[in-house]
């Protein structure tokens, strides 16, 4: 009977490892135990140690730390963050296995790190070697984008393939490079809300963000950066003590010779130069300070002058050569500095909008004749501005509001029909309907938009299309499933328009805009409002060699500015001279008032007492 009760003491001993929780390691300690780096992805083929990148062990630390539910990461290249995201992957597998979601911008650059990052790190890595059966065998569990090993699996997708992001739920959510995603996983919405959505049943979940930036207000990884607590990298002077963080404006260089490029201390008493060694020496004694109060999101940001794969020399050479380029002076920023770039645009300040508010004396200024309305639809909610139209182009807001709801239901619909239905009250000429409005197809409800559309009178669908010199209004076409008119509307033509008109500072100039103020608008006109309003610029860039004009945006939230593009693209259908507008309206209300009749008061005859004088006439009468 020995021999079944051994059997039975060896199962409950191996079910009892299986419970019981991994020893105390973190990932850095881990890393250094384990992980080889391979000869295709590292310069450094071998043992890996944390040490030559100290300031890569924090991050890799907090994984696993009580109470931390997000990493965002906003670095430049060449820091190994790469290898970040490979060594916090690796620990999962062997030491605490979970399901885990790997994000790559596409697909074709998840297929890329699948083959070049995470294959040779499972072969090279003794521990993680058999944990994942040979692609080759019958029954793997072995395939590009997917990797199964004892107690979970690794997943791995591309931000623009829905159907991969929305499917079982896992602990561990890993995104790379997220200022390279489409705003839109197809027509599923926000990939990145997509994901996080699959880990949010798992109290011990862990999100780790990791990108160098791109363009200032549309990146995602400095938004997220802003929502940590935004620790940087401090390390000491090897002369003064004094922690610092490192920045470009203390390199000095002499641009005919950048190889003697050296780091200045920041400390103004102190003055020390440091060359190379010394940089690199002093970052291995640096430590991450946070700038921000805690709130379980830590965020870290870094550059590339605390790399030691990085000489100051090379960084020097591409500055001048990227200096008078502004799209090779844009990639050095992101990657070198891993900061976001902002381009030297026309802007318009929204503190200077906001001083065309005015008190309305009626529902409907006096001068205005003429209604219309953009609407702009979002994944949860529609937005819609009501704009008055007056002689010479000049425009007054009528009103602004959101209709919350998800567009693939009925509801927001329905509210947004009797929204527009709406009939509106002139002082003086009387009742007013909104004439014309514009509805947006470019997001992810477009056919909803076309049956709204189709069932209701001077409701137009529009689509906006790019470059210079084209009419803000093109010829409506029928090639879509209902056949209905699909106006394209010249963006840059008339994002300039309604840009200039915004600009015009004085109220007697024609296409000057007015905005409501007082009780009942401060919630719909408020600062969001103006700074949505006035949330893109327009920049001059190179394109094939060619100088061309865009608008970029440089807030987030726009859909103030497009409403009152798509209110006026509604004008612009219509074809009417509002001067015109005006006279026939003051001749309506001339025709519509009764003929007041004179009374004339009857007063008895009285002759008059003047003489009049006698005239040839009266002489001949005479005789």
């Amino acid at each position: 009977m020995a021999y079944p009760f051994l059997s039975v003491k060896v199962i409950a001993t191996a079910a009892l490892a299986v419970l019981s929780p991994p020893p105390d390691l973190t990932v850095s300690q881990w890393a250094d135990k384990y992980r080889r780096l391979s000869a295709e992805s590292s310069a450094m083929p071998g043992i890996y140690r944390t040490s030559v990148t100290e300031y890569m062990r924090e991050p890799m630390d907090m994984v696993g730390t009580p109470g931390v539910r997000r990493i965002t990461c906003m670095f430049s290249a060449q820091v190994a963050k790469s290898t970040f995201l490979e060594n916090v992957i690796g620990y999962l597998m062997h030491y605490d296995a979970c399901p885990i979601l790997h994000v790559s911008p596409t697909l074709a650059s998840m297929k890329m790190f699948s083959k070049e990052r995470l294959s040779p790190m499972l072969r090279d890595t003794p521990v993680l070697k058999g944990l994942v059966k040979d692609a080759r065998s019958r029954d793997s569990d072995n395939t590009i984008d997917t990797k199964k090993f004892p107690g979970g699996n690794l997943a791995m997708v591309g931000a623009n393939a829905p159907a991969g992001l929305a499917s079982r739920p896992v602990r561990a959510v890993f995104f790379d490079e997220v200022d390279r995603f489409e705003r839109s996983a197809g027509s599923e919405g926000d990939p990145i809300a997509l994901a996080i959505k699959r880990a949010t049943t798992y109290w011990n979940r862990i999100i780790i963000m990791v990108s160098t930036p791109g363009n200032k207000g549309a990146s995602r990884i400095e938004e997220e950066f802003e929502k940590g607590d935004q620790r940087y990298y401090y390390v000491p002077c090897p002369d003064c003590g004094h922690y610092q963080r490192l920045r470009w404006e203390h390199v000095h260089f002499d641009k005919e010779d950048p190889d003697g490029a050296v780091y200045v201390c920041a400390a103004p008493e102190c003055g020390s130069i440091w060359d190379d060694a010394t940089r690199n020496k002093i970052v291995h004694k640096g430590h991450w300070r946070a700038t921000k109060p805690y709130n379980g999101n830590i965020s870290y940001h870094l550059n590339q002058l605390y790399s030691p794969f990085a000489p100051l020399a090379d960084g020097v050479r591409e500055f001048l050569e990227a200096k008078g380029n502004p799209e090779l002076l844009k990639t050095w920023v992101n990657t070198f500095l891993g900061e976001t770039w902002e381009d030297a645009g026309e802007r318009i300040d929204y503190t200077d909008v906001m001083d065309k508010q005015e008190e309305y004396e009626s529902q409907i200024p006096y001068d205005v004749t003429l209604l219309t309305c953009g609407v702009d639809i979002q994944d949860t909610w529609f937005e819609a501005e009501i704009v008055g139209w007056g002689d010479d182009n000049k425009s007054w807001s009528i009103d602004h509001k959101k209709f919350y709801g998800d567009p693939s239901t009925p509801a927001p619909w329905a509210e947004l029909r009797a929204y527009l239905k709406q009939i509106y009250v002139h002082p003086e000429f009387g009742e007013i309907p909104i004439r014309s409005t514009c509805v947006d197809t470019g997001g992810h409800f477009t056919t909803e938009v076309y049956k709204f559309t189709a069932a209701m009178t001077r409701v137009y669908a529009i689509k906006g299309v790019g470059g210079e010199g084209r009419p803000m209004v093109g010829k409506p076409s029928r090639a879509n499933v209902l056949k209905i008119p699909l106006y394209p509307l010249g963006v840059h033509t008339i994002k300039e328009t309604v840009a200039a008109r915004l600009r015009i500072d004085n109220p007697d100039l024609a296409g000057n805009c007015v905005f409501p103020k007082g009780e009942g608008y401060d919630d719909s006109y408020n600062d969001d409002y103006f700074k949505g309003l006035v949330s893109e610029k327009l920049i001059t860039k190179f394109k094939n060699g060619r100088k061309v004009k865009e608008f970029l945006p440089f807030r987030k939230r726009n859909e103030p500015w497009d409403c009152r593009v798509y209110a006026t693209a509604a004008l612009e259908i219509m074809g009417v001279d509002l001067n015109a507008q005006r006279r026939a309206l003051m001749n309506e209300v001339m025709r519509a008032k009764p003929i007041e009749e004179t009374v004339v008061e009857e007063k008895p005859y009285t002759p008059s007492k003047t003489r009049r004088k006698k005239k040839w006439v009266d002489g001949w009468k005479n005789d």
